[in-house]
């Protein structure tokens, strides 16, 4: 398989995974799951590094080669 469709695939499923994370943060946040304040700090900071290999792997997909 070409280098920029693994790359691309990455993206994609860092992106669903990230979503994914974000309805367990709101979900944590509104206490429908058990977890604090560091919880929901350690969820959003896993989101930040979702979205941004989504983002980073989403933009290398693109580049020529």
């Amino acid at each position: 398989m070409p280098e920029q469709n693994v790359e691309a695939l990455t993206a994609l499923v860092s992106f669903i995974a990230a979503l994914m994370v974000a309805k367990l943060t709101v979900k944590t946040q509104k206490g429908e799951l058990p977890g604090g304040a560091m919880a929901v700090f350690l969820l959003r900071t896993f989101l930040g590094f979702l979205l941004a290999a989504a983002v980073i792997m989403g933009y290398r997909s693109l580049l020529p080669r």
